[in-house]
């Protein structure tokens, strides 16, 4: 985890250095076109003009609180039952207000504001719900604008029956369907449950879609505002979706927990499992006989008999001697704290050690432990029992699971440690593109504020190294990393630059004359022509050197000076011009001259 931290740091300080580095040789036509992209974002997020969103569509029940009153809503008075009465009321405080960031002005929500409390509230529908050959869309916004340690924000549908009375709604209360995000630890669900009616017994059972694939935790952790949206269709599928995206899908019929339909047959509780049913896979070999020489009374280990008493041991000394240093504190009380006495120090005379002493104890090669009969297959073996099956007595097949029964109300029913969850724009309706169309006059809306007011990466870096003090050693570290890199790169290019700037300044200025700047192209045609025939040159010469050098010293010097005399000869020969001319090309060329540079070093050492 660390280190994937430290890589995202580095690569984000690296990248926004460098930016920086390369934005200050970009023209400024690039930084204007930045600068009105991002005024005219900040403008249009200014000027967002907020309208209740209402609905294009039928709908059976839409909440957006603006009005800013609970009209519709009922506070429950119930209380949950085998509880104390302290923690049993439906308590939790209720209000409308706006986000606490990225608000839109004029929008207004649901806010739970007590933590660690009950809370219960609901609403009617306009008309029942009555699931038969249209689909149910259910759409609603959550924001856990403080987080969320342990607690939920899902909505229960509830069913319509005649002793529905929205005062006395609590946990027990008959729901339909039951959907939306809820966290406790560190398990993040989103919850689709529906109460299947068994047409036999006439008992609800619970059915739990399969979790959704996706990572959840974000959702209920980045404080932003989500929308959840369930659709389920005549044809017995289903979605789930956050933000407009699709997160889980698939059959009422297969993709639950416990299937729709119980299975054909059951294990016939009657049937026992006969006595003598031997369902041992192996058995001790029945024909095995113990060794005469195995021996069960050998230790497992014995003392070392090739380990002697160190010299020096001593039997009689104990381990530990009373301090001899230490006194009796002066406000030692023996009829409070008894008698005194010295505390005890290591003993400094066993420096080799003290006691009795015992030789190291070993493994026992004689060991071999209890003897047990090898194992061999059962031939009796029979298998894993299991009951014989019957048919299930109870068993239906329900091919059409959509056919719920039908709610008339819409609840919250909730607990949770953290307060301030945020609910908007509850809709309930058959077709997705009436949801879709609220949703864009809604939670779109607060989509475009929070990405107007979003922090920029060196915000988002430093807010990241508050919660979690060890980012601030990787951002030194990364920093540190970059400005090296940056110094070790950039000013050797400079200089580079600089480097060839003025080599190309000092040949411009070099006074030349027409004579030598022949000369000079002569020799550097002759030096690409024949560059290894130089090298051999360079080598000979260097080889009748050393053999020059062998001889005696007038021999040397007369060959020396015949040399040099032969490569004036050479130079004057190669001269063109006049008098001025030459003198030049000899300065200009001249230093270049290796055998002759080599045989004037050679002269002065030997002197």
């Amino acid at each position: 985890m660390y280190f994937s931290g430290f890589g995202l740091c580095l690569g984000v300080l690296f990248i926004s250095v460098s930016a920086e580095l390369m934005n200050d040789g970009v023209e400024m036509e690039n930084f204007d076109e930045n600068s009105d992209e991002s005024d005219v974002e900040a403008e249009s997020s200014s000027e967002i003009n907020y309208q209740t969103p209402k609905p294009i569509g039928e709908v059976y029940f839409i909440a957006t609180f603006d009005s800013g009153n609970l009209s519709g809503w009922a506070l429950s008075q119930a209380k949950k039952d085998d509880m104390d009465d302290e923690i049993s009321m439906y308590d939790g405080r209720w209000e409308i207000e706006g986000l606490k960031e990225n608000q839109v002005p004029g929008d207004r929500g649901l806010v739970m504001k007590s933590s660690a409390k009950h809370h219960a509230i609901s609403a009617v529908l306009a008309k029942p719900f009555i699931f038969a050959d249209k689909p149910l869309v259910v759409q609603y916004e959550v924001n856990f604008q403080d987080g969320i340690e342990c607690g939920g924000a899902y909505i229960k549908l509830l069913t319509d029956t005649d002793d529905l009375i929205l005062e006395n709604f609590y946990d027990k209360t008959s729901y339909t369907i039951m959907f939306g995000p809820d966290k406790c630890g560190e398990d993040y669900k989103l919850h689709f449950i529906f109460r299947h009616k068994h047409p036999k017994t006439g008992v609800f059972e619970e059915k739990h879609a399969k979790p959704p694939n996706v990572e959840l935790k974000n959702f209920f952790t980045d404080r932003k505002t989500h929308l959840y949206t369930l659709v389920m269709n005549p044809d017995d599928t289903f979605e789930v979706l956050i933000d407009q995206i699709v997160v889980n899908k698939g059959s009422l019929l297969e993709d639950v927990v416990p299937p729709v339909n119980p299975p054909r047959e059951i294990d016939d509780p009657d049937d026992k499992k006969p006595d003598e049913w031997d369902e041992r896979l192996k058995i001790p070999d029945p024909t095995a006989v113990k060794p005469e020489d195995w021996d069960e009374d050998e230790p497992a280990l014995v003392e070392d008999s090739g380990v002697v008493k160190p010299d020096g041991w001593l039997d009689n000394e104990p381990k530990f001697i009373p301090n001899p240093s230490a006194e009796k504190p002066d406000d030692w009380n023996e009829d409070m704290n008894g008698e005194w006495k010295a505390p005890h120090i290591p003993n400094p005379a066993c420096r080799i050690g003290c006691g009795e002493w015992k030789p190291p104890l070993i493994d026992n090669p004689k060991y071999k432990g209890v003897w047990k009969p090898p194992m061999i297959q059962n031939p009796n073996y029979q298998g894993i029992w299991s009951p014989q099956k019957i048919p299930n007595p109870d068993y239906f097949e329900d091919d059409h699971p959509f056919l719920l029964t039908s709610f008339s109300a819409l609840g919250l029913e909730l607990w949770s440690m953290t307060s301030e969850i945020y609910f908007d724009n509850f809709i309930i309706c058959s077709e997705k593109e009436v949801a879709d169309r609220w949703a864009e006059d809604s939670w779109k809306l607060k989509v475009l504020v929070a990405n107007a007011n979003e922090p920029g990466v060196w915000k988002q870096l430093m807010t990241a190294a508050e919660e979690h003090s060890w980012l601030w050693a990787i951002l030194v570290i990364a920093g540190l990393s970059v400005i090296l890199l940056i110094s070790f790169c950039w000013p050797r290019r400079v200089k580079k630059k600089h480097e060839d700037t003025g080599y190309k300044k000092g040949a411009i200025c070099k006074p030349q004359t027409k004579g030598a700047l022949e000369e000079d192209v002569k020799e550097e045609k002759e030096a690409l022509e024949k560059p290894v025939d130089l090298q051999e040159e360079n080598k000979q010469s260097d080889g009748e050197i050393l053999e020059k050098e062998e001889e005696s010293e007038p021999e040397q010097k007369s060959e020396e000076a015949d040399v040099i005399e032969g490569q004036e000869e050479e130079n004057k020969s190669n001269k063109s011009g006049s008098e001025d001319e030459m003198k030049e090309a000899d300065e200009s060329t001249g230093s270049g001259d290796g055998p002759i540079k080599s045989l004037r070093k050679r002269k002065v050492r030997k002197e």
